[in-house]
């Protein structure tokens, strides 16, 4: 677990050299959070960060069928649902990638077969996980009634379910709800890269002698 850590946050470090926050490369906690507009999900839906305005709390979490540490933490984001669903907290899923494995016909198979109670989106032009920032799945981001971020990163601290020893996402968002700052509001995200397309640079055209 120790090596996974510093090999992420070395990554993290390499990709983005002028870190926003302490771990992402792009937003600090106290930003206003991205919103996503018509985002088709798993239930035939599409859905808008706007549709949650009765809320009192968000989480959003980056996610896909693909990778291990994503699929290791799907029970564990059910009962999350289940715990908080009643104290008017919205979970969202979000899977930007690309591959066959996580389109949305994947999605919907596994959606069905984990019996997901919570909204499960696909994002085909993979901006709202820039916009936020994300690097891995799963990567979690919890937005309080103003839809500031309040906390961002890891679930809890291992992947191992019989070794978490800390509930970093619970923790923030028992705070979030009781009006109170979060303690831990940021931690090393880890799990496995989000898959963004790589854009290929155009070679320049060489002017011909004369």
């Amino acid at each position: 677990m120790q090596l996974l850590l510093k090999a992420t946050a070395t990554l993290l470090v390499l990709a983005a050299p002028g870190i926003a926050g302490e771990y992402n490369p792009i937003r600090e906690i106290g930003d206003a959070a991205p919103a996503w507009t018509k985002l088709p999900g798993t239930d035939g839906k599409t859905h808008s960060l706007s549709d949650l305005k009765d809320k009192d709390v968000v989480v959003v979490v980056f996610t896909c069928n693909s990778c291990p540490y994503a699929v290791d933490y799907e029970d564990r984001l059910v009962a999350f649902h289940k715990k908080y669903a009643s104290r008017n907290v919205a979970v969202i899923a979000i899977n930007v990638n690309k591959v066959p494995e996580d389109a949305l016909p994947a999605m919907k198979k596994r959606a069905k077969e984990k019996a997901f109670p919570f909204a499960y989106l696909f994002d085909e032009s993979q901006k709202i996980a820039k916009d936020y920032g994300a690097l891995f799945t799963p990567e979690f981001f919890v937005l309080n009634k103003q839809r500031k971020i309040v906390y961002m990163g890891s679930m809890d601290n291992n992947p191992d379910v019989k070794k978490v020893s800390k509930l970093y996402l619970n923790d923030a968002v028992e705070a979030t709800l009781a009006g109170k700052k979060v303690t831990t509001d940021e931690t090393i995200a880890f799990g496995c890269k989000v898959r963004f397309e790589r854009k290929r640079r155009k070679r320049k055209k060489t002017k011909k002698k004369k």
